[in-house]
């Protein structure tokens, strides 16, 4: 519980040192700024007073500039003389704007899915591979995604291909094959701490495909086919083995008892006229064929 803690707290010290030195807007900045509506001044408030008295002055057809619908899926950052308005997002349904003053960003929330190019990656074991991916993400500060970054669909995916190369640079080819799923939670991870000042939330990072150079698949497959001769190999010659071991088992049993020889004999013959041959040469023991000789 502890160490959890500690990581918690140097992550936000780190996510403060960003803050602090790129100009980046926090979660409180940004609260500041939509509770400032002192700070437009007084030629500000004049101009909002203006922009009131036409929107009364033109009724009803100022009302159809001034009533704006957002959709359940998005929200609108309202700006009132390029200051945040006060209250963050607006949305889902209808808001109110002033005419000449006022303008707005429509942000879209849902869940955002984009691949990562092929990615050219040498890996620690100086191996060439192309991999790519996949990310989920959505906007989860509608007000942090506009004020802090120009476009956060455009740096994600740069991000994106940027924290693969160098998550991938770090592992040898064994690692990229089989531990794919450790691969994409390590990326997974990266690119939402790396998000988080730009109101991003990367659900989940998925690697698609990893290709190998056609010589090394080659490599591979000659391996590959030849451990499999070897099994093939070792599995017939413990047969051979094992055979050899029952042969001699039964010639000690024949041995001992001679008329389990004679049994054998019998079924062989059973066996030969099974078959249907129109020859059948029947062998003789032979005590008979040395008893015919002397005759």
């Amino acid at each position: 519980m502890e160490t959890d803690n500690e990581a918690c707290a140097m992550k936000e010290s780190k996510r403060r040192e960003r803050q602090s030195s790129s100009g980046m807007y926090s979660s409180r900045d940004i609260e500041a700024l939509e509770s400032a509506d002192s700070d437009i001044g007084l030629c500000g408030w004049m101009l909002v007073i203006l922009s009131i008295m036409l929107m009364i002055l033109t009724l009803p057809l100022s009302i159809w500039m001034c009533i704006k619908i957002v959709k359940e899926y998005e929200r609108a950052i309202i700006f009132r003389l390029g200051r945040i308005l006060r209250g963050g997002a607006k949305g889902p349904g209808l808001f109110f704007i002033l005419p000449c003053t006022d303008s707005f960003i429509n942000v879209d929330m849902r869940t955002i899915t984009f691949d990562i190019p092929p990615q050219e990656v040498l890996t620690k074991d100086s191996v060439t591979v192309s991999v790519d991916g996949v990310v989920y993400y959505r906007v989860q500060n509608a007000t942090l995604a506009v004020a802090n970054i120009t476009n956060a669909d455009a740096a994600t995916r740069l991000l994106a291909q940027t924290t693969l190369r160098n998550v991938l640079g770090t592992k040898n080819l064994a690692e990229i094959l089989s531990d794919r799923e450790e691969i994409a939670h390590s990326m997974q991870s990266t690119l939402d701490d790396a998000t988080d000042d730009w109101g991003i939330k990367v659900e989940r990072v998925e690697i698609k495909d990893v290709k190998l150079p056609l010589q090394l698949q080659r490599a591979m497959a000659a391996e590959a086919e030849a451990s499999r001769e070897a099994r093939a190999k070792v599995i017939a010659a413990e047969g051979e083995m094992n055979a050899s071991r029952a042969l001699k088992e039964a010639s000690l049993v024949i041995a001992e008892s001679p008329s389990a020889l004679q049994l054998r004999y019998l079924q062989t013959l059973n066996t030969i006229a099974a078959e249907k041959n129109s020859t059948i040469i029947f062998p003789l023991p032979l005590e008979m064929m040395q008893g015919l000789l002397k005759h």
